[in-house]
C-alpha cells in the first residue's frame, strides 16, 4: 500500500473541498438580499448648519444586529438601516455591538465592539472606507491627526483571572494604522483630551467585585501614562465643560455603594464636587449637564430611572425630570442622549428590553415630545453632521 500517494490524494481532495466550500459561500453572500433603508417623515425640516444626525444601534451582543441611522433636517425625514444599503459588498454589515460613533474631518467612525474593530466611512454618504482592528475596542477621541481608542485589551468576560491589563491605542486618521499603545487600568472606557494630556476612565468592569477607582492622565506628546487619580469605582463616562472641567461618572458596585458624579480640575488633578445622582448617559451643552440614568441595583432588585440637568457653573441639579408633559411613563431603559447645540432640542432613546427594536424621541427645550420613531435593536450613540463644510484628513476645517 502506497501510504504517500494516498496522503497525496487525501491532501488535494481535501483542498478541493475547501476550494469548493468557499465558492460556494461566496456565492451565497454575494447572492444574499440586502434589506433596502427604511424612510419616514418626522418632525419639520430645520435648517442650520447642522444637517443631520446619525444613530448608531448597538443590537445585542452576539446578534450581530449593529445597524446604522440618518435623520436628514432639511427633509425632517429619518432613515433606518443605511449601512447595509451604500454597502451591499460587506458580508456582515456593520458588525457586533456598536460602542461609540463620532464624526472627525470628512470621515465617520464607528467603533464595533465584539467585532473588534472601528468601521471608517465617508460622513457623507457613509460608504465603507476602511477599518481599523483593535481588540474589545470601547470609545474614540481625536486630536490633530491622530485618533484614540480605548480597548479592555482580552475578549468578553466577567472572569477576572482572564482580564488583561487595558490601552489606549492611537492610530493615524490618514493610513488608519496603528502607531501606538498606552497601558491604562483595566477595562478603560470613555476619554477624553484637555490641552496635552489625555484623561481615560478606568473601570474594571470585568474584576468584580474589584473594580478600578481612578482616571488615567496620559501626556500626549510621549504618548505615556503619567500618573492616575483617584475618583470613585467603576468608572464610565469623561466629559469636559467650557468651564474647563471634567465631568466623570461611577456605576458604583450595584449593591451598597451608588452610582454618582464627579467634577475634577485638570489644573490640580483633584476632584472638587459630587453629586449623587445616578448617570448612565450624558451631554453637555451651553451651561447644563443633560443625563439619563437606568441605575440598576441587586439588593432592591429595581432600576432608578432619572432624567437630571445639572447647572455646570454652580454644581446644583436644577431639574429632575426634563420631559414635562408625562411621556416619560411610556419609556422602559432611558439609554442614549444628545442635545442640538443650537435649537436645545433633547433626543431621548429607549433600548426597551434590548432584544427588540428602540425608540428615539425628540423633546423641545421645555420638555414636550415633539415626535418619535422606530430605532434598530439598542438605539445609543450619536454624531451630528455639519454642512456646509470644508473636510480634511486631520479634522480641521
Amino acid at each position: 500500500m502506497n501510504t504517500s500517494n494516498n496522503v497525496s490524494a487525501l491532501s488535494a481532495f481535501t483542498v478541493l473541498l475547501i476550494t469548493v466550500l468557499c465558492t460556494v459561500m461566496t456565492a451565497c453572500r454575494i447572492e444574499e438580499p440586502i434589506l433596502p433603508s427604511e424612510e419616514e417623515q418626522h418632525g419639520e425640516p430645520v435648517l442650520t448648519d447642522i444637517v443631520g444626525f446619525y444613530l448608531l444601534n448597538e443590537g445585542n451582543m452576539g446578534s450581530n444586529k449593529s445597524t446604522l441611522d440618518y435623520y436628514d433636517y432639511t427633509s425632517a425625514t429619518y432613515r433606518r438601516n443605511i449601512y447595509a444599503e451604500a454597502n451591499p459588498d460587506v458580508p456582515k454589515e456593520l458588525g457586533d455591538v456598536g460602542n461609540d460613533l463620532q464624526i472627525y474631518g470628512s470621515r465617520l467612525y464607528a467603533v464595533i465592539n465584539c467585532s473588534n474593530k472601528i468601521e471608517v466611512m465617508d460622513a457623507k454618504t457613509t460608504k465603507r472606507i476602511g477599518q481599523i482592528d483593535v481588540p474589545n475596542c470601547r470609545y474614540l477621541c481625536f486630536h490633530g491627526q491622530y485618533g484614540y481608542i480605548t480597548s479592555y485589551a482580552g475578549p468578553v468576560s466577567l472572569d477576572a483571572s482572564h482580564a488583561q491589563i487595558g490601552y489606549v491605542a492611537r492610530f493615524d486618521t490618514a493610513t488608519l494604522e496603528i502607531t501606538g499603545t498606552c497601558l491604562v487600568g483595566y477595562q478603560p472606557d470613555e476619554l477624553v483630551i484637555v490641552g496635552n494630556k489625555m484623561y481615560v476612565a478606568n473601570s474594571g468592569g470585568y474584576m468584580v467585585p474589584n473594580y478600578e477607582n481612578t482616571l488615567s492622565v496620559i501626556n500626549i506628546t510621549t504618548f505615556t501614562e503619567e500618573k492616575r487619580i483617584p475618583v470613585a469605582i467603576n468608572l464610565h463616562r469623561v466629559r469636559l465643560d467650557k468651564n474647563g472641567l471634567l465631568w466623570v461618572t461611577s456605576r458604583g458596585d450595584y449593591y451598597d455603594v451608588p452610582a454618582k458624579l464627579y467634577c475634577v480640575d485638570p489644573k490640580t488633578d483633584q476632584v472638587i464636587d459630587e453629586l449623587d445622582i445616578a448617570v448612565s448617559n450624558l451631554d453637555i451643552v451651553g451651561d447644563s449637564l443633560y443625563a439619563c440614568a437606568t441605575a440598576w441595583n441587586y439588593v432592591t432588585m429595581e432600576n432608578s430611572v432619572l432624567y437630571s440637568i445639572v447647572d455646570i457653573n454652580t454644581h446644583k441639579v436644577v431639574c429632575d425630570n426634563f420631559i414635562t408633559d408625562g411621556t416619560d411613563q411610556n419609556i422602559k431603559k432611558p439609554y442614549g442622549i444628545k442635545v442640538h447645540p443650537l435649537t436645545r432640542d433633547i433626543y431621548l432613546t429607549d433600548a426597551k428590553n434590548y432584544v427588540t427594536p428602540g425608540t428615539l424621541y425628540c423633546f423641545a427645550p421645555d420638555g414636550t415630545m415633539r415626535w418619535s420613531v422606530r430605532t434598530g435593536d439598542i438605539p445609543a450613540h450619536f454624531a451630528f453632521l455639519e454642512m456646509p463644510r470644508e473636510f480634511s484628513l486631520n479634522g480641521e476645517k
